[in-house]
């Protein structure tokens, strides 16, 4: 039977960014990591779920999920663009 792990507020307070007008975000792929998913593609999947219920709750998905791309380093200096998304909103876990 798998554990499952517990998670403090340090663990996402550690990763929350605050933006210009002082709003809590926090950026998906930060976010992948203590949620233990070790692929973005699955993470996108949970993401997606995560919209549909922000929008079934008659909240604006834009309000709540915003796109966030931004480039990586790669092996010998080269980058690449990578998508990523703000997540402005309460932390449920």
């Amino acid at each position: 039977m798998n554990q499952i792990k517990k998670y403090s507020e340090i663990t996402f307070e550690s990763i929350k960014h605050i933006d210009e007008y002082g709003d809590e975000y926090w950026l998906a792929r930060e976010l992948q990591k203590p949620l233990e998913y070790k692929e973005w593609r699955k993470f996108e999947g949970v993401i997606e779920k995560a919209k549909l219920a922000c929008e079934n709750s008659n909240n604006d998905i834009k309000d709540h999920f915003v796109g966030a791309d931004k480039m990586i380093k790669l092996a010998k200096g080269a980058t690449r663009k990578v998508n990523d998304i703000n997540y402005q909103g309460m932390l449920v876990i």
